[in-house]
């Protein structure tokens, strides 16, 4: 048997086993963004920001590559990528996420939590909207899929399918809600101490105003970790809320102002 002929049976057996490959190689990104994070950033800057941005860049490198538009899932090796970033998960992972959380614990966040939820909601839905307008898409299918997006990368599809708006803008949306996510992220360890995020009721009004779970839950724990169930506990409403009242009260909304 020559060296070459183990090294063929290994690639057979990851080609064939898309979704393990898939999850193994997101494993290795994590440890690898764990590394990162506690060796170089000392925690600041946390491990699901640097894996977000490792994601993107070999994604973009695998479209560069391939020409195509999936992104790393266009190599035949990594194709299991495409099944696990695909809807059943994505929507099995919020589901899971969902059941976590309890009512008693949620009415905790009081009329406070309530506020900064739906303004989390509404303003950044505005300001994706209005940045929508100024890149030129004039039209309310556009307007509102772009600035459901920056509510968060989740709200931003399935608005979109929702209206049916072109697969263009739905990729911006997410693009959009990916951005917000990061910044989220990056931001909130610095910003900490001028929003006084030092106590659980201050942890769960910032996670409504951010409204990105991914974002808040990362930058609360490098900030610290204890808060990171309160703020998690209001941002995790705004994918529902976002797509209850995306496709509906926001779309009408928009369409009542610019029309068509």
């Amino acid at each position: 048997m020559t060296i070459a002929a183990p090294a063929m049976m290994f690639d057979n057996v990851l080609l064939h086993n898309g979704l393990v490959t898939a999850f193994a190689t997101v494993g290795i990104v994590m440890w690898v963004s764990s590394q990162i994070s506690r060796r170089l950033t000392k925690g600041r800057l946390h491990a699901s920001a640097i894996a977000i941005m490792i994601g993107l860049g070999v994604a973009y490198y695998g479209g560069v590559v391939t020409g195509k538009e999936k992104g790393l899932a266009d190599f035949a090796l990594f194709s299991g990528i495409g099944l696990m970033g695909g809807a059943m998960l994505r929507d099995f992972a919020i589901v899971a996420t969902a059941f976590e959380v309890q009512v008693r614990e949620a009415r905790k966040a009081g009329m406070v939590g309530a506020v900064s939820l739906l303004l989390g909601t509404v303003v950044p839905f505005i300001v994706g909207a209005l940045v929508a307008r100024a890149f030129g898409y004039s039209d309310a299918v556009s307007m509102t899929t772009i600035g459901a997006g920056a509510v968060t990368y989740i709200v931003g599809p399935v608005t979109g399918a929702a209206l049916g708006a072109s697969s263009d803008v739905i990729a911006l949306s997410i693009a959009t809600g990916l951005i917000k996510a990061i910044i989220v992220m990056v931001g909130t360890p610095f910003a900490a101490g001028f929003l006084g995020l030092n106590n659980p009721r201050a942890a769960m009004v910032f996670g409504g105003l951010a409204g990105t779970v991914s974002g808040v839950s990362a930058g609360l724990a490098a900030t610290d970790r204890r808060l990171v169930p309160y703020g998690a506990l209001v941002a995790t409403f705004h994918t529902g809320l976002g797509c209850l009242l995306g496709p509906s009260v926001l779309y009408l909304a928009t369409k009542a102002i610019v029309g068509g």
